[in-house]
C-alpha cells in the first residue's frame, strides 16, 4: 500500500491525480492545447495542498508511458524521472491504453465486451488495443489506419466498443457493424491510473528512471518551418 502521485500527459489533457492505498485523495486536470510544460509543476503542487501532503512523502511517482503525442510524454517521463532521482522514490510507468481501458471496463454493463481505447495519430491513424472485460490486452498496441476492415475478427465474434479522443473519427468507417459500439467523452485521466499504480507498486514493478523512456511507438516528426515573409 502506498502514497502515489500519478502523471497524465499522453494528449492534450494534463492531469495529476494522488492516491493512497489505491484511492483517490486529490485531482487536478484541465483539457487544453498542450500545456503541459506550463502547467504539469503547478497541477502537481495544488494536488498535494488540497491533500495537505508533503512532495517528500510521496512513496512512488507514476506515469503515463505512451503511446500518444510526443512532447506531452516527454515532459510528463521528464518530470517523474526528475522527482524520483531527487527524492530517491521508485518510478512506476503505467500503459496509457490501458488505464483508458480500464476506466470503462469497470464500469457496469460491459461484462461480456471487448474494448478498444483509441488516442488520436493523424488522418485516420489511431494507437490503439483491445482488452477484455478483466482488462487483459488481448490485441496488442498499434499505430492502425482505420478502414472498414480493421478489427473485423474482433466484431464478428461479439461487441467491441470504441472510445478515446481517436475514436470519433473512425465512427464513420466502423459503425455500419452492428457489433461496433461507440462511447463518447471518455478522456484520459490521472484518476484512472490508480488502480495500475498501486498494483504495480505492490508487486514491486519499478522502472530504472537512469533509463527509462516513453512508448512513443512511431519516430517523431517534426513540422516544416514556415517560410519566413
Amino acid at each position: 500500500m502506498a502514497l502515489i502521485l500519478n502523471l497524465e500527459t499522453a494528449t492534450t489533457v494534463c492531469s495529476v491525480s494522488l492516491a493512497k492505498d489505491g484511492h483517490l485523495l486529490a485531482i487536478k486536470e484541465q483539457d487544453g492545447d498542450y500545456t503541459h510544460s506550463e502547467n504539469l509543476t503547478l497541477f502537481i503542487t495544488d494536488v498535494l495542498q488540497q491533500a495537505g501532503i508533503a512532495l517528500s512523502d510521496v512513496e512512488a511517482f507514476a506515469v503515463s508511458q505512451g503511446p500518444g503525442s510526443y512532447t506531452g510524454l516527454r515532459i510528463g517521463v521528464s518530470t517523474a524521472k526528475g522527482l524520483c532521482y531527487s527524492l530517491n522514490k521508485p518510478l512506476i510507468a503505467v500503459s496509457t491504453l490501458q488505464h483508458l481501458s480500464l476506466s470503462v471496463s469497470e464500469q457496469e454493463g460491459y461484462s461480456d465486451a471487448l474494448f478498444c481505447p483509441m488516442i488520436d495519430a493523424r488522418r485516420m491513424e489511431v494507437y490503439c488495443a483491445i482488452y477484455d472485460a478483466a482488462n487483459k490486452e488481448i490485441k496488442s498496441t498499434a499505430a492502425e489506419i482505420i478502414d472498414e476492415h480493421s478489427f473485423a475478427d474482433f466484431l464478428n465474434a461479439g461487441a467491441v466498443y470504441f472510445f478515446g479522443n481517436g475514436a470519433e473519427k473512425c465512427k464513420r468507417v466502423l459503425a455500419a457493424n452492428k457489433n461496433a459500439f461507440f462511447i463518447d467523452n471518455i478522456f484520459l485521466s490521472a484518476k484512472n491510473m490508480i488502480t495500475l499504480s498501486e498494483k504495480a507498486f505492490v508487486n514491486k514493478q519499478f522502472e530504472n528512471a537512469a533509463y527509462f523512456e516513453p512508448f512513443y511507438l512511431k519516430d517523431f516528426v517534426a513540422g516544416k518551418k514556415k517560410a519566413a515573409k
